[in-house]
């Protein structure tokens, strides 16, 4: 309702001058994307010079980087604002494991404003996000990805399906994997309800992009389901390992 949403507005007005908002990271006070301040605001990684297909920071940017040359992904290109190194490696850590939404909302305002400037590929007609088995998303409470994909897809307008693609297997978590490990983790981890059909031109979304497994196998499932464009998002990438 209007007046709820008007009382809600001039309930935050009201504690942020009583008590000013401190940013996350140092405590200092926060003056940009509400919850950090102007200096760690300009200290997040952004990617710019990056792979234009997967997304992987690069030294110079290129269309494709040498892996996408060597084997083509399964989805036509990528966008992930970030890179995922420090400070917001920190962010995502206590977003991620320590259950600390409020850090969440702030990862959502970064990819949004980030999607404001540089967001490089064409809009989907429905975006996804990576699902967690029934099992971990008990444990964990909520699905970062969604979290993530919620208000970036109300920004945008963008119509959001979260319930079409299913984890049909609870996998060993990916932390610490390499990539063969990863591949064989995920083969076959996903499908898509029986009666559901993405449109043609769709993008999944998923907090960090590491080696790409998840979201490649991801890609494949929607490919498969019918999509003849998939992108994939990501808040952050993580550059190759040496």
């Amino acid at each position: 309702m209007a007046w709820r949403k008007k009382v809600d507005g001039l309930v935050a007005q009201l504690l942020d001058a009583v008590l000013p908002p401190r940013c996350l990271l140092c405590r200092a006070p926060a003056t940009q994307v509400r919850g950090l301040c102007s200096a760690c605001h300009a200290d997040m990684p952004r990617n710019l010079c990056c792979c234009g297909r997967c997304a992987l920071p690069l030294e110079h940017p290129a269309d494709e980087c040498g892996a996408c040359l060597r084997q083509a992904p399964p989805f036509a290109g990528a966008w992930a604002p970030f890179r995922y190194a420090h400070p917001l490696d920190l962010l995502e850590a206590r977003f991620k494991f320590r259950r600390d939404l409020a850090v969440g909302r702030v990862l959502s305002e970064l990819m949004i404003e980030a999607a404001g400037t540089n967001l490089t590929v064409a809009l989907p007609e429905r975006l996804y996000c990576v699902p967690l088995h029934p099992d971990r998303l008990r444990e964990r409470g909520y699905n970062q990805a969604l979290e993530l994909a919620k208000p970036l897809a109300q920004a945008l307008g963008l119509p959001l399906d979260s319930t079409s693609l299913i984890r049909l297997r609870s996998t060993r978590a990916q932390t610490g994997l390499d990539a063969k490990q990863r591949r064989r983790n995920l083969h076959g981890a996903f499908a898509m309800m029986a009666d559901a059909r993405p449109p043609e031109h769709v993008a999944i979304l998923d907090d960090v992009m590491t080696t790409g497994t998840t979201l490649r196998e991801c890609a494949k499932v929607l490919r498969r389901a019918g999509a003849v464009r998939v992108d994939v998002w990501a808040l952050a990438r993580a550059p190759a390992r040496s």
